[in-house]
């Protein structure tokens, strides 16, 4: 049976969003390097001599081209996609991971996993880079990933006219390395985080991940990492928010990526966004069967309207009941979203550590009807008038 992909507006739109952070970057295609081949021993008389074999093999790799766009070019890009958007306006460019790391947020059971291999094929065919690597938090994440190439490889045919060379990293079968760095065709490296993420000192556990760091006699007395990373590939982070430790941070930079693709639904850190699709934009296109939301949101977001999002009412016998509202919180390098528990009275602008978008919103009234099982809150807000177009008041049912 043959599967027939049907071409969704929304998922196009996520794809179109990541290419045009790099209007205006030639169509280069690919950089031509000298692939270090390694060397090989062989022993004699107790003693290791080097072979100096004729080798005709062609020693040609292809490694993506760099990225000629300055970071006021990509930033000024990504302010534009922003805008078009309505999301909310990116500080300054992040770049801790390439030379920018953008997020792409999609409700779960959206497509993501087409959507970014889909990505792949359009930046090929725009800018002509061809590395890719798929970072997953989990084995089963990883087959599933696998499986999304399986299945949708004759519709991506059809679609460009090329297929992508895909493979799991297996530091069993360290040559598969060599046909990636070798390649000039889409190849992609699907690797999970167990593979690279530990520690380099002695006696370390998980073994098997130091693997990828060190020079081994079987892949010609090379290191694995190095062979990757001088392709300088595209890295895509499925789940990041699985990703955020400093050991897993750290290890990411050795890969030496071009630039860094978050997929989630629910991002943990703010980078760059570049689309949003949340769980009730999901539901209101009906792209999801169900949801379960407990809240009310802001919409037409701009980096000056204020978010905010009724999580729950705490009820106390002992004190007057609370809000849990998630809102923006300004921190010293990025804008992360945080649950804060309110009080009649709290003003947000504080709360928020005075991002401006919250300046005259203040709690003034917090009820509870227990038996109808019916919460209200009414945030008393001055500018509300012509800042927001929903209404003041959000009823809540949560039986």
């Amino acid at each position: 049976m043959k599967l027939k992909f049907k071409i969704q507006q929304y998922q196009t739109d996520a794809v179109q969003n990541v290419v045009k952070v790099f209007n205006g970057q030639p169509n280069k295609g690919l950089a031509e390097y000298i692939v270090d081949k390694g060397k090989t021993y062989i022993k004699e008389n107790g003693k290791l001599h080097e072979v100096k074999a004729i080798d005709f093999d062609d020693h040609t790799g292809y490694k993506n081209g760099d990225v000629v766009l300055s970071r006021q070019d990509l930033l000024n890009n990504i302010h534009q996609i922003q805008a078009e958007n309505n999301i909310r306006m990116s500080s300054d460019l992040v770049d801790k991971l390439g030379c920018c790391q953008l997020d792409i947020e999609m409700e779960t059971g959206t497509g993501k996993t087409y959507v970014y291999i889909k990505t792949m094929f359009e930046l090929n065919k725009l800018y002509g880079w061809t590395k890719f690597i798929v970072v997953v938090p989990s084995v089963a994440i990883r087959e599933g990933v696998k499986k999304s190439f399986d299945i949708t490889g004759e519709h991506f045919m059809e679609l460009y006219g090329k297929k992508a060379r895909y493979f799991i990293y297996n530091s069993d079968n360290l040559n598969q390395i060599d046909t990636f760095a070798q390649s000039s065709d889409i190849n992609v490296m699907i690797i999970n985080t167990q593979a690279f993420n530990t520690s380099m000192k002695e006696g370390a556990k998980n073994a098997a991940a130091r693997i990828i760091y060190s020079v081994r006699d079987e892949f010609a007395s090379r290191k694995p990492i190095d062979v990757i990373a001088a392709n300088h590939p595209i890295i895509i982070l499925d789940e990041p928010q699985k990703m955020g430790g400093i050991a897993t941070q750290t290890a990411l930079t050795r890969f030496n990526p071009l630039f860094t693709l978050n997929y989630s639904a629910t991002h943990k850190e703010t980078h760059n966004p570049v689309y949003v699709l949340d769980a009730l934009d999901a539901y209101n296109q009906k792209l999801v069967k169900k949801i379960e939301v407990v809240g009310f949101e802001l919409k037409n977001l701009k980096g000056t309207d204020g978010y905010m999002y009724l999580e729950d009412i705490l009820l106390s016998k002992k004190a007057p009941p609370k809000a849990r509202i998630e809102i923006e919180v300004k921190h010293t390098n990025n804008i992360k979203r945080e649950i804060k528990n309110l009080n009649v009275g709290d003003d947000l602008f504080y709360s928020s550590n005075e991002l401006e978008q919250y300046r005259g919103y203040t709690i003034s009234v917090i009820q509870t009807k227990i038996k109808s099982k019916l919460y209200f809150i009414v945030p008393y807000l001055t500018r509300f008038s012509y800042k927001i177009s929903l209404d003041f008041i959000s009823l809540i049912d949560i039986g």
